[in-house]
């Protein structure tokens, strides 16, 4: 059975909708696995953290607090995918340079999240 597997998303700030402009990127922030290698054969695998995150970009719209967003902690971040899946950030902050464009009024958006979640 055929369904959407992209396109259309909804991101939410503590509860708020916020507008989503082109691609966004999630990572659920569990560890990344890699080979270790010997001489002989392959040993195993080690194990380094990552950090949970939403990223994307918004627009500077006359509404948006630039300031209160860039200094964000403690936000419960959740992206809406058009496949169904909701992903959660749970104690987000804001961790993007806060920088915005003025031909599209463009801001990069970075949310991250010691722990991340695929809640549906």
């Amino acid at each position: 059975m055929a369904g959407a597997v992209g396109g259309r998303i909804v991101v939410r700030v503590n509860g708020s909708p916020i507008r989503c402009k082109g691609n966004f990127t999630y990572n659920l922030g569990r560890p990344m696995r890699e080979a270790v290698v010997g001489t002989d054969e392959v040993h195993g695998f080690k194990e380094t953290p990552q950090v949970a995150f939403i990223e994307g970009a918004t627009t500077d719209a006359a509404d948006l607090d630039l300031e209160a967003l860039v200094t964000a902690d403690d936000l419960t971040v959740t992206l809406d995918l058009a496949n169904g899946k909701t992903i959660a950030l749970f104690e987000a902050w804001f961790a993007g340079e806060g920088s915005v464009t003025t031909e599209e009024g463009e801001v990069a958006l970075r949310f991250e999240a010691v722990r991340g979640e695929q809640v549906q």
